[in-house]
Order: structure tokens, then C-alpha cells, then sequence
């Protein structure tokens, strides 16, 4: 038998030159354990200029250009599409490759005894090479509750985040979800599970995914020994209340998708009505016409978008 073949997906959104920095350290990758396949870069129609000039980067290239935003999670279903790779990887175009970045995992997965390891992630550092926190448990009410109310942020101690952030991070381990920064999965098991839930246009999607395939009885890895350069935030920083929007719009699917309806319905509510007043209310705390007017413009999409929201809640 051969290496093992992989196939890589990166979702562009006018990521400047972060896609050509991703896209040359994967050339930068070595390859011991696995062969790569084809790289294809989904551009959900970028303004920036982005997704040209890619010149030769050595590798099969595919670019796909969506004339409109499709979201990250159909995007990432376009990419994989046709794919016979036996890993796929789900690759932010803000991250930047090391030369075992793709080697340690794959090995990791390859070895009969992680056979029932559907998902991977590696360890991500930022430019001052510290480890980002990245790793989560599956959310229960509560935890999107303390959310809500900001009491994850004022009293961490006694509300905890679903974010594992008291971990540093620094060891390997099984976890229940890894960040879609960097999502390696078999590619079997993506596609049993029919791909990520285009209904969620991003956040949440991939987290999803994971809780689909923790149901299936597939685990997920955390390697702390391979690591890779994720700037974090990305180019949703350019639009945060639109940012804002979509992470409150994913949480209320979410709750429809994976709690009793009258804990969705409850969240659903305290969202619309609780949060927002919370958050203005530390707003003029902090003294930020910023973040009011942020918050304010969350709301006025997320309002705007109740009825096909509801809709898409009905149907989960």
C-alpha cells in the first residue's frame, strides 16, 4: 500500500496576503507520511484581490470563485466535493504551515492504534508564539447562558467558558473539539456525516461536526508536539458586528439542533431580549459609542433575520 493521500480546503474572504503566506508554506510542508493531493482554495467572492496571483506554488492548485459570500460551511462542502483523499483539511487562509505541521498528524491518525480518531488538531501559536487556547467542550445551555451575560468574562471562576482555557495547551490529548482553523479529518467520516450544516454560514459549523461525529462514536486528537502559526481573528475583524451577527444567528441554531426545544427556545429568547442589554450596558461602563453602536447593528440584522431564522430553527 501507498501513503495515504490528502486533500486540503481553504475558505478565502478577502484575506489579503495571508492566503499567499498559507498557500507557499504549504509547498514548505515535507511529507514523509502521506501524499498531497490537491489544494483548493473556495473563494467566496473576495474583493480584495486575494485569490490572484497565485503563480506556481507546486502543488495541484484549484481555485473556485463563488460570485456571491456563500459562508464558510458551504464552502467548505464545495471544496471537498469530489475529493478520494483519505484525510481532508480544513485550513484557515490566516495560518501558516511548519515543515511537520502535516507529517506528526497524519501519522498520528495512521497509526492502528487511533483508528477511532476521526479528527485532528495540532497546537497553534500566534506572532509572539504563544499557544492559542483552542480546544472546546461541547456547550451545554449554561455555558451559552454565562455567555449571554457576560459571566464567562466577570466570573470565569464560577462560570466557565466551554473554551478550555484554563489548559495551556502544551500536551496531547483527547478532547471533544478542535478549532476549524485547522480541521484534519478522515474523509470517509466527513462525508458519512453528510459534510458540515450549510444552515450555519459561519461559526459553529465545525463544532457541529465534531459533536456529529462524538454521536457516531468517532473521537477527536489534540497533538501538542506539531504546530502551526494561526494569526486568529481573521478577516472578520474587517466587519465585527456582521461578525457578531452570524455568532449569535449560529448559537440559536445550534440550540435548535442539539438541546430540547424549550432550552432553545428559552436561549433563543434571552438572546434576543437579555444579551443585547447586557452587552450595552458594558458598553457605556467602559465608555466604547463603538461597541453600542455595534451591538446595535448585531441586533438590527439579527432581528431583520428572525423569520428565516425561524424557519431554519423549525427544520432542525
Amino acid at each position: 500500500m501507498g501513503l495515504p493521500r490528502l486533500d486540503i480546503v481553504i475558505v478565502n474572504w478577502n484575506s489579503g496576503i495571508h492566503l499567499r503566506k498559507c498557500l507557499d508554506s504549504i509547498g514548505g510542508s515535507k511529507g514523509d507520511s502521506y501524499t498531497l493531493g490537491r489544494v483548493v482554495v473556495v473563494d467566496n467572492a473576495s474583493g480584495d484581490g486575494s485569490a490572484e496571483g497565485s503563480g506556481d506554488p507546486g502543488f495541484q492548485l484549484e481555485l473556485v470563485r463563488n460570485r456571491i459570500n456563500r459562508g464558510f460551511a458551504a464552502a467548505c462542502n464545495q471544496g471537498a466535493k469530489g475529493s478520494d483523499a483519505d484525510y481532508l483539511l480544513f485550513l484557515n487562509p490566516d495560518t501558516r504551515l511548519f515543515e511537520d505541521s502535516l507529517d506528526k498528524p497524519i501519522a498520528f491518525m495512521e497509526d492502528t492504534n487511533n483508528r477511532k480518531i476521526g479528527i485532528a488538531g495540532i497546537q497553534l501559536t500566534d506572532d509572539r508564539g504563544q499557544v492559542h487556547r483552542s480546544c472546546t467542550r461541547f456547550p451545554k445551555p449554561r455555558h451559552f447562558v454565562s455567555q449571554m451575560l457576560g459571566l464567562d468574562r466577570l466570573f470565569p471562576q464560577h462560570f466557565p467558558s466551554h473554551f478550555m482555557t484554563t489548559w495551556d495547551h502544551r500536551e496531547s490529548r483527547k478532547v471533544n473539539h478542535v478549532i476549524g482553523a485547522f480541521y484534519l479529518i478522515r474523509r470517509k467520516l466527513f462525508e458519512k456525516l453528510r459534510g458540515f450544516d450549510e444552515r450555519f454560514f459561519v461559526y459553529l459549523e465545525d463544532l457541529d461536526l465534531s459533536y456529529r461525529a462524538f454521536m457516531a462514536d468517532w473521537q477527536a486528537f489534540y497533538l501538542a508536539d506539531a504546530k502551526a502559526y494561526h494569526k486568529g481573528g481573521g478577516t472578520s475583524e474587517q466587519v465585527k458586528a456582521i461578525r457578531l451577527f452570524y455568532a449569535l444567528r449560529s448559537r440559536i441554531l445550534y440550540g435548535y439542533k442539539h438541546f430540547r426545544r424549550w432550552l432553545a427556545a428559552g436561549l433563543m429568547l434571552g438572546t434576543l431580549l437579555l444579551e443585547p442589554l447586557a452587552r450595552i450596558g458594558l458598553a457605556i461602563f467602559m465608555r466604547s459609542p463603538e461597541a453600542m453602536k455595534e451591538t446595535a447593528k448585531a441586533w438590527e440584522y439579527l432581528w431583520r433575520n428572525l423569520s428565516e431564522l425561524a424557519g431554519q430553527s423549525r427544520g432542525l
